[in-house]
């Protein structure tokens, strides 16, 4: 693609877009760098890419990039020996993690994202490396005590120097405080000194490091300190040099790895302006067009770019198939140049992997060159001079056209005189029509409008006007040629009638009759439009209908469960009181039995009590208990097998069968003879075996890895932490963390002493850098 058409297009304008939505410094440098690809196979991957971001995006989820940065200049200075400093260390180190963390990212997402799967598989995840780094460097660019033993000698030397020098120097400001300006101790030239009076400078002796605008205080180094200062000096120059062996040691260890961080940095860069295109095509509400390499446009409801929705017109476009051509006539303002640049820029945009705003199912064409004349500069000098800035591009264009070209002519053989510029026009068109190219004109000379009707790959176009406003629709017309509207346009400003009808006459018949026809096909345009648009919103007053139908079915089956529901635990309440009374029953018979013998009258009394304490269960319920006994009617049953009797809800044995349908059950204490359809067969009742408590929890135990005792009091921290310790070896837990800040080391040492008198602990360290330093405690569990 050449420049030019670039610049035309404000292509520029789409990538600076594209960069706000990248989220690192790579991937704006990378966003920047976009330009339309001409290979078929190319832009389908980066379709591809732009869909699965933006089903990504369409879960409202935000990729993991925080931390990543452009580490590719560190990379560069570390293997050519340069020694790296500490924000550049943490730096590399911090983009390990971007990495990881994308990578995790990916890996959780339900659905499957092969593009996206196969570039984090590029990722090394470098944790020793990051590690490394973490446990030398904070997060504030400061290099620890903990980075090397030699450091953390050095820095104890320093503190126990400082102090040393500290106290001598407040017992001059005690003693002497009459001699100083101010009784504070003060640093000049990396020393401690002392602010002393002018006239004093003899009595306190030392060295003079500076003094006061006024010169009345002098900034004295006193001799009795001279000694802690320089051996002050020694420890900060040996720190130093220790913390510079230190970064050229992890500097050394980051240009080891130089191969797999570059590979990181690539792909994360490249899955950031994935996702910045795919956030971009939602900020405009885009869709994935189907690309294709025949020259076919379709685009349904397509709006420029770089208009506000709010102002654009949307306009359908169809092109490459029944037509190559396209001539759009129409007034001056009416949006002619717009939907010129509108489907520039939408093929630029596919073509370089973006989405295009347009209805879904929509289509463009990959094409190896994007040509367009657009005016848009006014020339001061006018005619010969406009024409000869014309036709220069024009000639050049004309120099490269084929049939995978699509031009774009704003007002072509504008200019120079109307009938010579016109014939230019069609000769143009001609020319390039036969190369195969895809062509879209727009132009104001009458004689193109009957240009279309004589030749087959040519169909007209028109931008409407709405004669009663006296202002462009912006709405594109194909198959309608524009008209003049002049008479109308006159009318409705107040031109007199007979000054119209005089100049209608002047005109020949056969413009009289191009304008009829213009102004019929237009009528019928918008007639068939009419009938669409109602259609289309009868067909969303059905779907919405339909909506509210399923919605109110919803509603209706949720209360149905609802009173099933209750209707179960009313039923459940029944039966409660049921078994209640049962026993009441069973109590009474038991006693009848014991104090005399019982007789008939009794025994059928005592049933019949039985009887009317059953619940009177819901029509559902008894259905459903019928289907259950018609299914488990067909099975045989034996003597010594378990049934549940239907009419008493109770569970029996049979214990002997008097008939095929007849069999005598066993109840508790009593026999019943029962008939065979009111026994359901429970089959062997299985031995319940209490499951071990480790078994019960397991895994599926859900416990923190984490317990954080800080702003607890100590005796209440130590129950939760000997609860949480069981509940972690009930979870199978190998390592757990227990946080308790560091603040004045009590709850520190009562969870050690704890530790080390639990039977079940096998060691504790303190964390590491990255895992909260000494306001943590890891403990290893066995």
């Amino acid at each position: 693609m050449n420049e030019r058409i670039l610049r035309v297009m404000e292509f520029d304008k789409i990538i600076d877009q594209l960069k706000d939505h990248a989220a690192t410094s790579l991937g704006k440098r990378l966003a920047g760098q976009t330009k339309p690809s001409t290979d078929m196979e190319e832009v389908i991957q980066r379709q591809k890419e732009t869909d699965e971001a933006a089903q990504i995006v369409r879960l409202n989820v935000e990729v993991p990039l925080g931390g990543v940065s452009d580490i590719r200049a560190s990379i560069k200075r570390s293997v050519i020996g340069g020694s790296l400093g500490t924000d550049e260390c943490l730096n590399v180190a911090n983009t390990i993690y971007g990495g990881r963390q994308v990578r995790d990212f990916v890996g959780k997402l339900e659905e499957k994202y092969p593009i996206l799967e196969e570039l984090v598989e590029q990722i090394t995840p470098l944790r020793e490396l990051e590690q490394f780094i973490k446990s030398c460097i904070d997060d504030h660019g400061y290099v620890m005590d903990s980075a090397s033993q030699k450091l953390r000698s050095i820095r104890s030397s320093i503190r126990t120097y400082e102090s040393r020098l500290r106290d001598k120097l407040d017992n001059y400001t005690r003693t002497n405080s009459n001699m100083l300006s101010d009784a504070i101790i003060t640093i000049r030239n990396d020393r401690y000194v002392l602010p002393v009076k002018q006239e004093y400078r003899g009595a306190i002796g030392g060295i003079v490091h500076d003094q006061s605008s006024s010169g009345q205080t002098l900034f004295m180094e006193p001799k009795a300190v001279v000694d802690l200062n320089n051996q002050l000096q020694e420890a900060s120059v040996r720190e130093k040099q220790e913390i510079e062996r230190i970064l050229q040691e992890i500097t050394e260890q980051i240009a080891i790895e130089e191969a797999p961080l570059l590979i990181n940095v690539d792909v994360l860069s490249e899955i950031d302006v994935m996702f910045a295109r795919a956030k971009l095509g939602k900020q405009m509400n885009a869709s994935m067009p189907k690309m294709n390499d025949n020259g076919v446009i379709k685009m349904q409801q397509a709006r420029h770019p770089l208009i506000s929705k709010d102002e654009v017109v949307p306009n359908d476009v169809e092109i490459g198939e029944t037509y190559t051509s396209i001539v759009i006539t129409g007034p001056n303002t009416g949006g002619k140049t717009v939907t010129l640049k509108m489907i520039g820029l939408c093929t630029l945009m596919a073509q370089s992997g973006l989405q295009v705003p347009a209805l879904d199912g929509c289509e463009l064409a990959v094409f190896q060159h994007v040509f367009a004349d657009i005016g848009d500069e006014q020339s001061i000098e006018q005619n010969l001079s406009t024409f000869s800035s014309h036709m220069t591009n024009i000639v050049d264009i004309l120099k490269k056209v084929d049939y995978k070209t699509l031009v774009l002519f704003d007002e072509l053989g504008a200019g120079t005189d109307p009938q010579e510029g016109a014939a230019l026009a069609m000769s143009i068109l001609d020319d390039v029509i036969s190369r195969g190219a895809r062509v879209i004109a727009t132009t104001h000379y009458p004689e193109l409008k009957a240009y279309g009707y004589n030749r087959e790959q040519v169909v007209n176009a028109s931008v409407e006007f709405n004669v009663e406003t006296l202002r462009p629709t912006y709405r594109l017309l194909i198959g309608v040629p524009g008209r003049s509207n002049a008479f109308e346009i006159s009318k409705r400003l107040g031109l007199e009638s007979d000054v119209i009808e005089q100049a209608k006459g002047l005109i020949g018949v056969d413009s009289k009759s191009v304008e009829n026809m213009i102004a019929s096909l237009e009528d019928s345009q918008l007639s068939a439009e009419k009938e669409y648009e109602e259609a289309h919103r009868t067909l969303l007053e059905s779907e919405e209908l339909h909506q509210e139908i399923k919605n109110a079915w919803k509603q209706f089956d949720q209360k149905r469960e609802s009173l099933y529901q209750k209707a179960e635990e009313k039923a459940e309440k029944a039966l409660a009181k049921a078994r209640e009374e049962a026993e009441l029953i069973v109590g009474e018979i038991r006693k009848m039995k014991t104090e005399t013998k019982l007789k008939e009258h009794e025994w059928i009394e005592a049933k019949k009590m039985l009887e009317d304490a059953q619940p009177k269960l819901q029509k559902k319920q008894k259905e459903k208990q019928a289907s259950t006994v018609a299914s488990q009617s067909k099975k045989e049953i034996k003597v010594g097998d378990e049934v549940k009797l239907l009419t008493l809800n109770q569970k029996g044995t049979i214990v002997e069968k008097v008939s095929d349908k007849e069999y005598l059950v066993q109840v508790g204490i009593m026999k019943v003879k029962m008939k065979r359809e009111d026994l359901q067969p429970l089959g062997k009742q299985k031995q319940n075996y209490e499951k071990p408590l480790t078994t019960i929890r397991g895994s599926n135990y859900h416990v923190s890895t984490e317990l954080d005792l800080r702003g607890e009091r100590f005796e209440d921290a130590l129950l939760k932490l000997e609860k949480y310790i069981d509940d972690s070896l009930l979870a199978g837990y190998g390592k757990v963390s227990i946080i308790h800040g560091k603040g004045t080391g009590a709850l520190r040492n009562g969870v050690k002493e704890f530790v080390k008198k639990h039977p079940r602990i096998a060691g504790q360290r303190p964390g590491e850098a990255g895992e909260g330093g000494s306001g943590v405690t890891v403990i290893e569990l066995r």
